[in-house]
């Protein structure tokens, strides 16, 4: 008897149960400690909204483009950093957090990578701003700065997760190596000769 007749249906059983493991644990995440550090992060990214990010205007002035922000010279990068700190550092860490997907954990770090940059350009523009326009608020400084830290724990988790992913890959072909091993070693005895056939019946 061979061993694909022997093994064949429990093996492709073992090694789909495998296959489903692996595709779960490709798409969560699990944060542990870090998820409290995320969560403090955008918690203090909604509070910078309110604060001012240059002279009298603050986040929301500038995500929105109000008269406050239009006195205050707000420029593109100033503009294009807070909508970035809105929707990845705030939106899509929340729903990473919440949903615990991989995929939004990706967007969530490349969102806040862009971020951090923007961020460095937004406070440029304010410090080299012409007068009688003001530099850079503390609203600003501390998003930029708190964005920079998020894309640091984002980072993280999810190199983590791919390590881990690569890992689980890895048992996985083992694991299936091992069992078609050992489903050809009961057809074949020490001495590598088939083991005794049932005589035929005439």
């Amino acid at each position: 008897m061979s061993a694909e007749s022997r093994g064949g249906p429990e093996f492709e059983a073992f090694k789909g149960d495998l296959e489903d493991a692996e595709r779960r644990v490709a798409r969560e995440i699990d944060p542990g400690a870090r998820a409290l550090a995320i969560a403090v992060l955008v918690f203090v990214l909604m509070v910078t909204m309110l604060l001012p990010h240059t002279g009298g205007a603050r986040g929301l002035d500038a995500l929105i483009g109000s008269e406050a922000a239009v006195s205050d010279g707000v420029a593109l990068p100033s503009r294009v950093f807070t909508w970035f700190v809105l929707v990845f550092g705030v939106g899509f860490s929340m729903l990473a957090l919440v949903a615990r997907r991989w995929a939004l954990a990706w967007v969530a770090l490349a969102g806040s990578t862009v971020a951090s940059f923007m961020g460095l350009l937004a406070v440029w523009s304010r410090q080299t701003a012409p007068e009688p326009y003001p530099g850079p608020g503390i609203g600003l400084v501390v998003a930029w700065l708190a964005v920079i830290v998020l894309t640091y724990n984002w980072a993280r988790v999810v190199l983590t997760r791919t390590a881990l992913q690569l890992a689980t890959e890895e048992d996985r072909r083992r694991m299936a190596a091992d069992r078609q091993k050992r489903g050809l070693l009961d057809d074949f005895g020490d001495d590598g000769q088939a083991g005794p056939q049932s005589p035929d019946r005439t």
